[in-house]
């Protein structure tokens, strides 16, 4: 009979942050494989869980996440969890829910922390459509395309950046992006220190320390509509506009009604349709 797989999200830095679901399932797992053992070792220790550990990471051998995922098989139960967060959101653990998914072993999620969904959610920017961009690329035609997608996305950009190079970003992005582009520099979240930053890119250059410390993550707004599209738009409105003003000019129908007319067209306020059919009359003579 199969066992079963959990992918635990664990705290992202305060060892409260984590559900009393998550904490029962690390307490009846057969094992729990880390990250980093040591790290783990500390949140089960705090919470006085001793369910054996063991390894699993970027480096793990194709054999040894084979084997697991045999051992899965066979009945028994284990729970994956990362160095802090949701695994495998820039973390290991892909081959082995591969694996485990090819010999239909029963897996199922237990949600909680993400730094993603913190940043987000503090960084008081537009988060109704966002995309997750994990680490960029340290160099190369990559790192170029990667910064340019996030400057023309249309969504808000979320993405996780060192002490080292969040810097080297930002000068990036402000080089691609608007000026008056929002983000946030959300510096280690859930924790003692915790920092988040917001402001246009140029603000943030400007406010970070010169040696940030600290896990970050780095939320970017998405771009506003484009700027010819829009320019375009309102060309076409104003010759709409202009053509029904002098239809209705020549019709005799006073200012006021046509007021009424143009603010349920654009669906702007009534004084400002009544203001631009006032100053169109005026141009017209």
């Amino acid at each position: 009979m199969s066992g079963t797989l959990w992918i635990v999200a664990t705290p992202i830095g305060n060892l409260e942050d984590i559900t009393l679901r998550a904490l029962r399932v690390l307490r009846e797992a057969d094992l729990v494989l880390a990250e980093d053992t040591r790290r783990t070792k500390t949140l089960l220790v705090h919470h006085g869980i001793d369910t054996p550990l063991a390894s699993l990471h970027a480096h793990t051998s194709d054999s040894r996440v084979a084997s697991l995922a045999e051992q899965l098989a066979q009945g028994k139960r284990c729970a994956l969890v990362t160095d802090a967060g949701t695994p495998l959101v820039s973390d290991p653990g892909r081959e082995l829910i591969e694996a485990a998914v090819a010999l239909d072993v029963t897996i199922e999620a237990i949600p909680g922390a993400s730094a993603v969904l913190a940043a987000l959610c503090v960084a008081g920017l537009h988060a109704e459509h966002f995309r997750f961009v994990g680490f960029l690329p340290r160099s190369g035609r990559r790192r170029r395309e990667a910064l340019n997608t996030i400057a023309h996305a249309r969504e808000t950009s979320v993405l996780f950046e060192s002490p080292n190079r969040i810097r080297d970003t930002l000068h990036e992005l402000s080089q691609s992006c608007s000026p008056g582009r929002r983000a946030a520099v959300c510096r280690e979240l859930t924790k003692l220190h915790e920092q988040v930053l917001r402001g246009t890119i140029a603000d943030l250059l400007a406010g970070l320390d010169e040696t940030p410390r600290g896990e970050i993550t780095l939320v970017v707004e998405g771009t506003a509509p484009d700027a010819e599209a829009d320019e375009s738009d309102d060309q076409s409105h104003e010759i709409d506009v202009s053509a029904l003003l002098d239809a209705r000019k020549s019709a005799g129908v006073s200012a006021r009604d046509v007021a009424k007319e143009l603010a349920t067209l654009l669906e702007i306020d009534k004084r400002e349709a009544y203001r631009r059919v006032v100053e169109h009359r005026i141009k017209a003579g």
